[in-house]
């Protein structure tokens, strides 16, 4: 066949007639001589012929054919030998069904998983029966973190890391609650505690601020709300703090009839102008308008994050108002906040929100502050109870401001806060609805708790009573010494010196250690917390007021303070504390404090460390700060 390539390769034929081709062409001949001297001539040891020769030989067709017939076989062997194996079923139920658990013990880091976990019914003390899961080989059970949460109180989440390159982490905590450590020695002009971190007007029972008064409204124990006197004094304590903690406010001036003038849209039927007030020295703006809103006198502000409005307002007529118009830039939907001369707490009517001043506020010179987002946000709420919208302070956008009716206004100003304002609202009202007879601050509602006889509407408590002293004090001082805080301050001392049975807030601790009761009931109560505020506001009168009212002030805090500390480990019960004393005086289970309680009590213990060096207050706010970790007392 090589013969046959060679010549059909070089396209020559050998010189024979027709009859002998004819011949050759039906059998084989051998090589001629010619063909044999051409060929080259072999060697003559016996060597195989190479093997890309040999595929050389071979049809094209063929090849092919046998290779994807080998394919095909190949293919078919690997298949029926992956079919043939099987994974152990143990291993199956691993893979499908167990998580890979990280040991605690290092020494087990490197074994192998074990056996899945089964299914094994706990039961809890013989009083609960869960579902549960075991493994054996690790010898461990594991119990569902749900009922751990309920029955041993603490609290847990599942967290990730924001750029999801860490795994998910669980957190354990058996209290959520913060403990805040005094930053120096409490100061009785300084900050109150941790009280820069209250807003007292955001919380869901604070019904709304007063718009005659300035104060919060409460609705904890009474829908319908009224004045409590704790409440307001946390709402000013808190924003005297804040004046202390968080810079200077930005103040923007719209107008006060001297330098700062605004361009009024004033309708032809109203008029406004800018008069000499002779009693005050400087120029106020008079305005006058028909009714109806169409009359009103108005600018544009179109202003953003400076949402606590002030201005110095005299109303003439009932029918006078002002109005602020707020915008939510999210949604697109404005709102009309209206201050009206009228005896009305809070009303709403669609997009209108309505706040009253008070009757008495007519023909009456008033300081007004009004947070627009707080404003905005209670008649939101009040309007829709079911799924009120929350609105973010940054979405809101004051659009405008008008005045109706007849009246004078001066120095309005638009700011990101005004806490010293809200702080002397709040001063003002303890000075002028203070019980001239008893000097207590009287909680308008009934009063109940659990085992013990109802207060009725006219209680006092220590902790009004302190909080109050507290609010009354810093605004002596600050004021430079008004002498009108001063009073009231004094005169709240009193329901300090009369028992409850009296109307006071006095008890005695098996008639040997006086304790000043946040709630006067009977039998005594003996509530930790409310103590301790108590006591605080007996301190801050001792460091501030001159003379004899210190010294007053000062023996009632140092015979507190005596009690403190003979009863404090009454409240210790080995994992936490107890809110108060009811398991002694009704001999009932022990009433434990909630964790947020418990972290109040360290902190007042925390505080209290930085005025008195007894090493037992210190030691046990340590041993009472280890409790919201985990910690327990040892056991025998």
């Amino acid at each position: 066949m090589s013969e046959y390539l060679s010549v059909h390769a070089s396209g020559n034929a050998s010189s024979t007639d027709a009859h002998d081709a004819h011949a050759l062409a039906n059998q084989p001949q051998p090589p001629s001589q010619q063909q044999r001297e051409a060929t080259p001539r072999k060697p003559q040891y016996n060597k195989r012929e190479p093997l890309v020769f040999f595929i050389m030989r071979l049809n094209l067709k063929a090849v092919l054919l046998l290779l994807s017939v080998a394919v095909m076989i190949i293919t078919l062997g690997i298949y029926m030998r992956c079919a043939a194996f099987s994974f152990s079923p143990d291993l199956v139920r691993q893979l499908g069904k167990r998580q890979t658990i990280d040991t605690l013990s290092s020494s087990a880091a490197g074994q192998e998983l074990s056996a899945p976990l089964q299914d094994i019914e706990c039961a809890i003390n013989q009083e609960y029966s869960i579902h549960c899961k075991r493994d054996e080989n690790a010898n461990e059970v594991y119990v569902p973190f749900s009922f751990l949460r309920q029955y041993f109180d603490v609290s847990g989440a599942v967290t990730t890391s924001g750029s999801g390159s860490d795994p998910a982490k669980f957190n354990w905590m058996h209290s959520n609650a913060k403990v805040n450590l005094p930053k120096g020695k409490y100061e009785t002009r300084g900050v109150f505690m941790y009280f820069e971190n209250y807003n007292v007007e955001v919380r869901d029972r604070v019904k709304c601020i007063s718009a005659a008064e300035g104060v919060p409204v409460s609705t904890q124990w009474e829908k319908r709300g009224y004045f409590y006197p704790t409440q307001i004094a946390q709402f000013a304590l808190a924003h005297y703090s804040k004046n202390l903690t968080e810079p200077t406010p930005r103040v923007h001036v719209l107008e006060d009839a001297d330098g700062n003038q605004m361009d009024w849209t004033t309708p032809k039927t109203s008029n406004m102008t800018r008069i000499w007030h002779h009693k005050f020295n400087t120029s106020i703006v008079q305005f006058e308008t028909t009714i109806g809103y169409e009359s009103a006198i108005s600018i544009q502000v179109n202003q953003t994050q400076d949402l606590v409005l002030s201005v110095d307002l005299l109303l003439v007529t009932n029918s006078s108002s002002l109005m602020v118009t707020v915008l939510n830039r999210d949604t697109k939907h404005s709102y009309n906040l209206h201050y009206i001369a009228a005896e009305l707490l809070l009303s709403v009517q669609e997009s209108n929100i309505y706040y009253g001043l008070g009757s008495g506020s007519l023909n009456k010179w008033r300081h007004i502050t009004r947070d627009l987002h707080i404003d905005v946000q209670k008649g939101i709420v009040l309007g829709d109870k079911r799924s009120p919208l929350k609105v973010r302070r940054s979405d809101l956008e004051v659009l405008s401001v008008a005045f109706l009716g007849i009246g004078f206004f001066d120095n309005i100003t638009l700011s990101t806060s005004d806490h010293l304002a809200h702080f002397y609202d709040a001063a003002e009202w303890f000075v002028h609805n203070q019980d001239a007879k008893t000097g207590g601050w009287v909680n308008p509602v009934r009063r109940s708790l659990n085992g013990f006889a109802e207060l009725r509407p006219g209680w006092i408590s220590a902790m009004g009573q302190g909080h109050a002293i507290s609010v009354l004090a810093r605004a002596y001082w600050h004021s430079g010494g008004d002498v009108r805080y001063l009073k009231a301050a004094s005169l709240g001392l009193q329901p300090y010196r009369v028992y409850s049975r009296d109307g006071g807030v006095l008890a005695q601790f098996m008639e040997k250690y006086y304790w000043y009761e946040e709630y006067p009931t009977t039998p005594a109560s003996y509530v930790l917390n409310g103590f301790i505020y108590s006591l605080l506001g007996l301190y801050d009168l001792n460091s501030t007021a001159p003379g004899k009212i210190a010294r007053e002030a000062g023996k009632l805090f140092n015979q507190g303070m005596h009690s403190l500390k003979k009863m404090l480990l009454l409240y210790d019960t080995g994992s936490g504390t107890s809110y108060d004393l009811r398991h002694l005086s009704l001999g009932v289970a022990p009433n434990l404090a909630r964790w947020d309680y418990h972290a109040t009590h360290v902190n007042q213990l925390l505080l209290l460390a930085t005025i008195d060096s007894d090493p037992l207050i210190a030691q046990t706010a340590e041993r009472w700060k280890g409790y919201m970790f985990g910690k327990r007392a040892k056991h025998n």
